[in-house]
């Protein structure tokens, strides 16, 4: 899922998130709508002695049923593949599952079960195409899950997500157990939010809690944001864009991150990227990207790729 990064218009992860997607039928009060995420680059990454390599990043198929069940209530499913792993040859079977749940929604407040993302993955500000360190401190411990029930409540200017992942202890499922929080509004051009998550990893893990708060803010000439993440006894982590439209057509965004491990030295990387979307067709990029991090022995890394949504 697309995390809430660097938008002054807050959407929650319902049904009403896929509107830019294709229609294949509708009719009778059943709609069902298919959305596409094609990114491949040519990528050399970040670190010692790395080669220029094509990479998938991403390739997936997102299927979203709705059934309109009359008085303002709706049920939905949502059903999307991955084939990045197959792309690379990583996966004999061809393609990954990525989601896989179905839920009621009743006016603002939807209720999702089934293999999908936690409520703290919509945390962060980070707008880089790829980062050797995590994105922030919720990415860090895990975002998704596949025994989760999750609530959305979407308003105008207000959104809040809580999410659980069941222990299912015994069963062939066996991912640990997440409680997880995600709070954020907007007010004349600045957009605040806050996270919270309690996790254990695994089975009979120790519990950890981590906690995240972000603001931008649209200048007009440039959205600047910034996101500061905490996860207990292990790492603190801030994030800092600047993301400057140029043209209609193109925007630049300029980033770094610092991560302050309990042990060991504090890393951090910069970057720098070039985003341009054709006129006539906004769901069809062009885009490139340089990085580096202050660790020693890394060396610089670079991108450039083509995206085509639907």
């Amino acid at each position: 899922m697309k995390k809430l990064i660097l938008a002054v218009a807050i959407a929650a992860a319902t049904t009403a998130g896929t509107t830019s997607a294709a229609t294949i039928y509708e009719g009778k009060g059943l709609t069902y709508k298919m959305k596409g995420d094609w990114q491949i680059q040519l990528r050399q990454d970040v670190g010692n002695d790395q080669e220029l390599d094509v990479e998938f990043d991403d390739l997936e198929l997102k299927n979203s049923v709705t059934y309109d069940l009359g008085d303002n209530l709706k049920a939905f499913g949502q059903l999307d593949f991955g084939f990045k792993d197959a792309a690379e040859g990583k996966d004999k079977y061809g393609t990954k599952l990525e989601e896989a749940y179905v839920g009621l929604q009743f006016g603002d407040v939807a209720v999702a079960i089934g293999k999908q993302d936690f409520a703290t993955d919509e945390f962060g500000v980070e707008a880089a195409y790829e980062m050797r360190l995590d994105e922030d401190g919720f990415d860090a411990q895990g975002t998704s899950g596949d025994d989760v029930i999750r609530v959305d409540v979407e308003m105008d200017n207000f959104t809040f997500i809580a999410s659980t992942e069941i222990e299912a202890e015994g069963e062939a499922s066996e991912d640990g157990r997440s409680f997880d929080l995600f709070a954020a509004t907007e007010l004349s051009g600045l957009e605040l939010a806050a996270a919270y998550q309690s996790q254990e990893a695994s089975v009979g893990a120790e519990s950890k809690d981590t906690w995240g708060l972000s603001a931008a803010y649209d200048a007009g000439f440039a959205v600047l944001a910034a996101d500061y993440s905490s996860v207990e006894d292990t790492q603190d982590q801030y994030n800092l864009v600047a993301v400057v439209p140029v043209a209609k057509t193109t925007k630049i965004a300029i980033g770094m991150a610092n991560i302050d491990p309990e042990a060991g030295d504090d890393v951090n990387e910069w970057y720098a990227n070039v985003t341009y979307k054709f006129a006539t067709q906004k769901n069809v990029s062009l885009f490139a990207e340089i990085a580096d991090t202050d660790e020693s022995g890394v060396d610089v890394g670079y991108l450039a790729g083509m995206r085509i949504k639907f």
